[in-house]
């Protein structure tokens, strides 16, 4: 063992040992920052997170060695893979260390004859797993009190269930074990050594769980631990191995978890994932009356993955299945392996409606006229799941999650709910208490607005608010919905079908997103039930393990710990070192950021500006750059290493780079079409290579592994002409010019940056009346964020020419004063900069850059470009942003100053939003303040110009949230500018019951915009030195970007850059 690839650390009882793994060194690092980033430790929340992923990555242990050491012995009681965990796991032996495998010898397994079948199939994964990792296999017996003669000569693993195993039973009574810590707490475990746990046996490890998912839960607990991925077959990740496998004395223990039902919904599953289990579930022949290919084969698969994850709940595959007649083996070996079943929001009375309907109901889903009909439907449908765990969603909606007709009222629908219950109390009995009975009601679009208008359920129904299918939560519990005995839950969505667009392709969401959300649902205690569309399941394992883990343990996780999830996740899955793992939380970070500034599916060529702020220019860059990152790792890894790291991370960052470039080489290709330029043509010729290669990424997926995943990228993303997905995948629009023509304005073609027009010649982007227009004119000044302007030189034609730029004064600098340009090199880019501004005067300084083109066979002709650079002076000693081309533009984290109130805070969520990150009051209470009361930002700006009158204007970009605490305290904060009256800010309107507020959909909505851009306009301000101040009046709302229009804001999709600060 290379010496240099272990660390070291203390364990409980001082003992050392040696961890030989990079997975080890990250383990040290992230538990180390979670540590010091805890709760408790607040004030050092900013340099935590500072110094977690610094650029450049291979820094990540800049806080120092000392510091690292110095907190070593407490993130390393233990050794883990699993993410987010206190472990018990290690791989080298210590004083006190129960062995499961030592010298090629693994410890038997016990376990009773009476357990849970759940139990017994998680036992024997557990055996398979420690054979993954170290090559031995354990024996596994169902031992009664009188048969263990294995565990005699070598010390066992005992495993049972509290109230279920007689041999843990008997364990507890002849030990007087205290297990008061999990009895009668839900999915709870403990395990750890004990001694003399049965006659004739020195000591074990028990491992033993309040219930029956309890001990499933510490069976993966401790697998994942040893170094076996949730998603060793959905994603082929693979095992690690070691020599040997030690468990501490103390062993491992969980409570309840935080959401009592964590669970998935599999939707929208065509093409992809119906295809794809056709192809490999099926001989080509589906279920008999629906052809569904998802059979007792995928979802045992399926179920193991649930488990795994420790997730307990599905809402299983609708859209042309039904789960209970598709196979009848489906429903009981749901409950034989573990996994409570409910069905979806649109899908009462465990029924897979309409499907079912259709072939066994009688008359039309019309319950005013066919009600005795669809109440024996459903009775049928509660007969069926009776012997099993399930969740009950009560409740109508139309057919094919439709809306009910426009008549339907709510007399009506609480009739609906009455007499299901009066359905769950005939089939149950007088034995079952009905409110004992798993139910759910799930406020979905117009239902929502039923609730609004004052229907209700019993309170021991729970509420299941869901989000805007765009992962916003349009409703929590208010103070007073919060003491209802069922509770509430929340639907939410990685995947979606419908208005304004279907998102279904490739990963779009933000972890950060989920934990804000999500921690909102934890506070105000939307906690009984979380339920997660994840379409096709693939390609969003990492989103979809987050809000499980997050619904199992939410006290792990906090804004400053967060990424560490990632960087754990990537350890575990991808055995990197720490620098690597750092590296892929920044590809996973920016791939998620990127695709959530706008769904892929909902990308056009103009979306980013191709002539401000140089965004498009910039945009592509970031996608190369994250390509190239995530290139390197994956040209590093190993054979057996490439096709998980490929399908987790690779993949979607090469799609959504390649589907990048393609709309914006499109939005070049059309624009300078426009413009009379030669290179149009090379950049259709760009155009139609991305396309193809779309096609080429999608076969390098599906070939994979022998095809292992073959139609897993069958979703079409290219080309949508409404809301629907596309029939085929379509080429953007693209031009071409002649070749073989000359423009007629010449050989040369002179376009400058921040404009769609181009000289000479007539354009309509050159001046308001189209035609004869003036040279052009570029500005710049001594705080411009970007420090210096560019001049295209382009070919207007066929004809060759050679070109001199020239400038009047002295102290412009040109990158190049001459060039030559070709029809095979047809374009060249000047940059004008100004290194010294101590050689302007104050004020206007104007220059005048002659460009001139020389062509064989036509007279010389020159454009000149003015340039008019200010040079701006500041107040003497003004610290703060400064106003650059009239514009001041502020990351909403680099506050200036940050008051408290009330314990309240504004708290950074780094990583979350389109650009850097995003502020909200934390923590999350139900106080409110009266405008500017509340927790404050101040920002210090300093601004030389005024819009007319003596105006600026302030936009504030809000992250899209609902009004979750209802219309009546819809969220708000207020703005100020120095000793004026502060101003209320209410950014979202009311909605009509069950609908979406003003401006949330369409094209260009807040939901596609991935933003709420709201402007306030403050009169009376001079040129000079300023505070903005930023308050909190309601919880939940979440800045990420202030931008302050002092005359010269551009068009653009994120904004402006950053300002300059002194």
């Amino acid at each position: 063992m290379d010496a240099k690839r272990t660390v070291r650390s203390v364990t409980a009882n001082s003992s050392c040992r040696r961890y030989p793994t990079p997975r080890h060194r990250i383990l040290v690092f992230s538990l180390v920052v979670s540590f010091l980033c805890s709760p408790k430790y607040i004030r050092c929340r900013y340099w935590c997170l500072k110094s977690y992923l610094p650029p450049p990555t291979s820094h990540l242990l800049s806080m120092g060695k000392a510091l690292l050491w110095a907190f070593a012995s407490l993130a390393l009681l233990h050794g883990a893979l699993a993410i987010g965990q206190t472990s018990c796991v290690s791989f080298q032996s210590s004083a006190g260390a129960f062995a499961v495998v030592n010298n090629k010898k693994a410890a038997p397994i016990l376990i009773s004859a009476d357990e849970w079948p759940g139990v017994q199939l998680a036992a024997a994964d557990f055996v398979a797993d420690i054979q993954r990792v170290t090559d031995a296999k354990p024996s596994l017996t169902n031992a009664t009190s009188t048969n263990f003669a294995s565990a005699k000569s070598s010390l066992p693993i005992i495993v049972g269930t509290l109230g279920k195993s007689s041999l843990i039973e008997q364990v507890v009574n002849a030990t007087k074990l205290d297990v008061s810590s999990i009895q009668g707490n839900w999915e709870s475990f403990m395990a750890l050594v004990v001694n003399n746990p049965l006659p004739g046996v020195e000591s074990a490890y028990v491992i033993i769980g309040a219930d029956k998912r309890g001990t499933i839960f510490a069976l993966y607990d401790h697998s994942e631990q040893f170094g076996v991925s949730p998603w060793y077959w959905w994603a082929d990740v693979p095992t690690t191995k070691h020599a040997a496998l030690f468990v501490s004395k103390s062993g491992c223990s969980h409570g309840s978890p935080s959401v009592k039902y964590r669970g998935i919904f599999l939707n929208d599953e065509q093409p992809a994932l119906q295809n794809w289990a056709a192809d490999k579930f099926t001989n080509g022949t589906g279920a008999a009356l629906t052809g569904s290919p998802f059979n007792h084969l995928f979802y045992t698969k399926l179920f193991e993955l649930i488990l795994r994850m420790k997730a307990n709940y599905l809402w299983p595959a609708i859209w042309g299945s039904a789960f209970a007649i598709d196979d009848t083996q489906n429903q009981p070996l749901a409950d034989y392996y573990g996994v409570v079943m409910g069905t979806s929001h649109q899908e009462p009375m465990m029924r897979s409606t309409p499907n079912e309907f259709t072939f066994f109901g009688k008359g039309p889903w019309d319950y005013t006229s066919n009600s005795a009909n669809i109440n024996q439907y459903w009775l049928e449908g509660a007969q069926r799941a009776k012997p099993f765990e399930s969740v009950y969603t009560l409740g109508m909606r139309g057919f094919g999650d439709l809306p009910l007709s426009e008549d339907t009222n709510i007399a009506l629908l609480q009739s609906v709910i009455a007499n299901q219950t009066e359905i769950l109390t005939s089939v149950y009995g007088n034995t079952t208490d009905v409110s004992e009975i798993p139910q759910i009601w799930a406020l979905y679009k117009e239902v929502e607005g039923y609730y609004d208008d004052g229907m209700r359920v019993p309170e021991y129904v729970t509420l299941l608010w869901s989000d805007d299918n765009w992962g916003n939560v349009r409703r929590f519990p208010t103070v007073a919905e919060r003491n209802r005995t069922g509770g509430a839950g929340v639907y939410y969505h990685l995947d979606y079908v419908g208005d304004p667009r279907d998102y279904k392709w490739i990963t779009t969401t933000q972890i950060e997103k989920i934990y804000e959300q999500m921690s909102i649902a934890i506070d105000r205690q939307a906690d009984r039930l979380w339920i997660l569309n994840v379409g096709d399941l693939k390609p969003y394992e990492r989103e979809i393990e987050f809000f499980i883990s997050y619904g199992w343990n939410a006290t792990r996780w906090a804004p400053d710990n967060l990424s560490s999830f990632v960087t754990q996740w990537a350890t575990r899955e991808f055995d990197l070192t720490a620098s690597t793992a750092a590296t892929v939380t920044q590809i996973v970070g920016n791939l998620t950021r990127f695709n959530a500034r706008r769904k892929p599916e909902l990308l056009n060529s103009t979306t980013y500006s191709l002539t401000n702020y140089r965004e498009a220019d910039n945009v592509l860059a970031a996608w190369e750059t994250l390509e190239a990152a995530s290139t390197s790792i994956y040209n590093s890894m190993s054979s057996a290493m490439k096709p998980a790291f490929f399908q987790l991370v690779h993949h979607p960052v090469i799609a959504s780079n390649n589907v990048a470039k393609l709309l914006v080489n499109a939005g070049l290709n059309n624009m300078r079409a426009s413009q009379a330029r030669l290179s149009t043509n090379q950049l259709a010729d760009t155009v139609e290579q991305l396309f193809e290669k779309d096609y080429d990424i999608e076969q390098q997926y599906d070939t994979l592994l022998d095809g292992k995943w073959n139609h897993m990228m069958d979703q079409t993303h290219l080309g949508y002409y409404y809301w629907q997905q596309p029939m085929a995948n379509t080429m953007p629009a693209i031009s071409r010019v002649q070749s073989r023509k000359q423009a007629l304005a010449g050989a040369m073609r002179i376009i400058p940056e921040g404009t769609l027009g181009a000289w000479p010649g007539d354009n309509p982007n050159q001046c308001a009346q189209g035609y004869s227009c003036p040279p052009p004119t570029i500005t710049l000044d001594n705080f411009s964020p970007i420090k210096d302007r560019y001049i295209d030189v382009s070919a207007g034609g066929p004809s060759s020419f050679t070109f001199t730029a020239s400038s009047n004064v002295p102290w412009l600098k040109l990158s190049t004063t001459k060039g030559s340009i070709t029809a095979t090199a047809p374009e060249q880019r000047v940059f004008a900069s100004i290194p010294d501004w101590t050689q302007l005067k104050a004020g206007a300084n104007n220059a005048i850059i002659t460009f001139t083109a020389t062509a064989s066979g036509q007279p010389p002709l020159s454009v000149p470009v003015t340039l008019v650079a200010t040079k701006n002076a500041l107040a003497s000693g003004f610290k703060g942003f400064v106003e650059g081309t009239g514009v001041i533009s502020i990351e909403a984290a680099h506050a200036t100053r940050n008051t408290a109130a009330q314990g309240i805070s504004w708290t950074e969520l780094p990583g979350y939003g389109r650009t850097l990150s995003g502020v909200t009051p934390l923590p999350h209470t139900d106080a409110t303040f009266a405008a500017g009361a509340g927790p404050t930002l101040e920002y210090d700006f300093f601004n030389f110009n005024t819009l007319q009158g003596g105006k600026l204007n302030v936009i504030i970009h809000m992250s899209p949230s609902l009004n979750s605490n209802t219309d009546d305290q819809p969220l708000a904060y207020s703005l100020q500018i120095d000793s004026q009256a502060p101003v209320k800010v209410v950014p979202i309107g009311p909605e009509v019951p069950g609908g979406l507020p003003a401006g949330w959909t369409g094209l260009d909505g807040w939901v596609a915009n991935a933003i709420i851009a709201t402007p306030t306009t403050f009169s009376n301000i001079s040129p000079g030195a300023h505070t903005l101040k930023i308050s909190m009046i309601e919880p939940a709302v979440v800045i990420q970007k202030i931008i302050i229009n002092a005359s010269g804001l551009q068009p653009s999709y994120l904004g402006p850059p950053e300002s300059v600060k002194v």
